[in-house]
């Protein structure tokens, strides 16, 4: 029996109810769209801007639970706050006659789920959406605001292919309204519910979700990376027979190899199980971090489900203009790579039999800084042979070279993936450190004043030099921070000293830097021991007299 009440000029119920012409509030109700769990939905007149929009009309509990409403109210507003193309647009929340509603933008399209319909999403159009969809969540992240139950209902495709992320902020205020529901069809729960309670939909929670432990920004990196999985194989990854072996499944299990049809190359294949660890500490660190991955990824041509890449064809070294060769530098760049062909013997482990080969890798005579990919079959370094002084990348064996970047900028340093070039930029009177995709794109800053920087071995930190003054004393500091930059500390303050060259040891626990000697002193190098703050010198101390 559904429940029915007297609202105003028109009879809410738990189906569609509002009749076209119906006022609620200055809106005019012109047909229904939808309706849920979460309420029901209408296609709307604004008469005041002249414009349609779409309202939601919530479920009674929010309209008769005070609390649950001003917090609604509260994470409404925050949401309408964001202002991001990625994120659906909240116009206005208001109330009539004890009917509590939210003025939305109002979307030509469909949901991601209508999208998938079963089926896997082509290559190019999966990296385009799961792109957009982590846009949308960094700019809610950095607002301090976690969506909790991302999943293909709660993304809209447009007609013109823009994703737009759904109940932002209000998903996180909903609780069962049953306590023996389906586990499949759960909502979230408050941000500030009891421990062991849980929140998400089964197949796209986190595994914190999934045990009932506190979540952040990462559990929705965690739910991307499903969503881009079903987008590429068609399927949920963790889904099972019944909800609690699917949470099972989230716990304990690895996500299934992807099929051999997608064609999907190894750098998706990466950012699928960086999406995917189990603990948060191994996951993407930021939303952002994510969306620049899947932006250098998206620059890839190539074949991928029977369409090329997104940007195929176009130049993809946007900082600078390409040298002839450069476009088919970097196809038979991903060629290789995807391949694995090619690799070097000089970076293996252990000695070569017989002597050593020398061989010439770059040909101008003004090339400088070389840093070599982990598989050994990429080369950055910098140079000035075009008369800018600029990164450029050479394929290994044999391969073309071409500017990665526009310049002024020195001491390539490439992450541990293979995926990224840190490397250092002269920006007026200073120096900062960047990032850019091996693929092209736009360089982002990491960190300002800085003059060299290192990945360390799990590429999830960066080592770099900071050039101080301390009371009228000129020296280096020496600091670590995330690979975005964020939460950057001191390790030590050399006063007088001149400091290059910081490297990570292999285990991730020391990081060695080069001291400039003087007139009467060699150069030493000095240890420092990252967690700790111990420093101490390789070499010898200089002779006495």
């Amino acid at each position: 029996m559904r429940a029915r009440r007297q609202v105003g000029v028109f009879h809410w119920t738990s189906g569609m109810s509002l009749a076209p012409g119906t006022r609620l509030g200055p809106y005019e109700i012109k047909s229904p769209i939808g309706a849920g769990g979460m309420g029901e939905v209408y296609r709307a007149r604004d008469p005041r801007l002249e414009r349609e929009v779409a309202v939601k009309i919530l479920p009674p509990v929010f309209s008769g639970d005070p609390d649950r409403l001003r917090r609604f109210q509260q994470e409404a507003r925050a949401a309408g706050a964001l202002n991001h193309p990625n994120i659906l647009a909240i116009h206005d929340v208001g109330t009539h006659d004890g009917v509590s509603y939210v003025v939305s933008e109002l979307l030509e399209g469909s949901t991601l789920r209508d999208r998938l319909a079963g089926a896997a999403v082509p290559g190019r159009k999966a990296v385009e959406y799961a792109l957009q969809i982590a846009r949308g969540l960094a700019a809610a992240h950095d607002r301090g605001i976690v969506h909790r139950d991302l999943k293909p209902e709660n993304v809209f495709v447009t007609h013109d292919g823009h994703v737009k992320i759904l109940d932002f902020g209000l998903a996180k205020l909903t609780r069962p309204e049953h306590e023996g529901g389906a586990l499949t069809n759960l909502p979230t729960t408050p941000a500030g519910t009891d421990p062991g309670m849980v929140m998400g939909t089964v197949g796209y929670m986190s595994p914190e979700q999934v045990r009932g432990q506190p979540s952040d920004q990462r559990s929705d990196i965690f739910s991307l990376g499903v969503i881009l999985h079903e987008m590429v194989s068609g399927r949920q990854p963790f889904r099972r027979e019944s909800p609690v072996e699917t949470m099972s499944a989230i716990l304990k299990e690895e996500p299934p190899e992807l099929p051999a049809t997608a064609r999907v190359p190894p750098a998706l294949e990466r950012i699928l199980r960086h999406c995917l660890e189990k603990s948060p500490a191994e996951r993407f660190q930021s939303a952002r971090d994510l969306a620049f991955d899947l932006e250098a990824l998206s620059g890839i041509s190539g074949p991928f489900a029977g369409e090329a890449w997104p940007g195929a064809g176009a130049p993809v070294a946007s900082a600078g203009a390409l040298r002839r060769g450069g476009i088919r530098f970097l196809a038979g760049l991903v060629a290789g790579l995807l391949a694995g062909a090619g690799a070097v013997h000089w970076l293996g482990r252990g000695e070569p039999p017989g002597p050593p080969t020398v061989r010439y890798l770059t040909y101008s005579g003004q090339d400088t800084e070389p840093s070599a990919s982990p598989d050994g079959r990429l080369i950055a370094f910098a140079s000035t042979r075009d008369g800018r002084q600029r990164i450029w990348l050479k394929q290994l064996p044999g391969g073309d070279e071409v500017a990665l970047t526009a310049g002024p900028d020195t001491r390539p340093r490439i992450s541990p993936d293979g995926s990224t070039v840190l490397f250092a930029r002269q920006e007026s009177a200073r120096t900062s450190l960047f990032r850019i995709p091996v693929v092209g794109g736009d360089p982002r800053k990491v960190v300002e004043d800085a003059s060299e920087g290192d990945w360390s071995p799990d590429g999830r930190r960066i080592a770099f030099l900071r050039p101080t003054r301390k009371e009228n004393t000129a020296g280096w500091t020496i600091m670590v921070a995330d690979a975005d930059g964020r939460g950057a500390r001191d390790l030590a303050h050399l006063d007088d000293r001149i400091l290059f060259a910081p490297r990570w040891s292999p285990a991730g626990t020391e990081i060695a830097v080069t001291q400039m000697g003087s007139q009467n002193s060699p150069n030493s190098i000095l240890i420092l021991e990252v967690d700790r703050r111990e420093t101490r010198s390789l070499s010898p101390p200089p002779p006495a007299g």
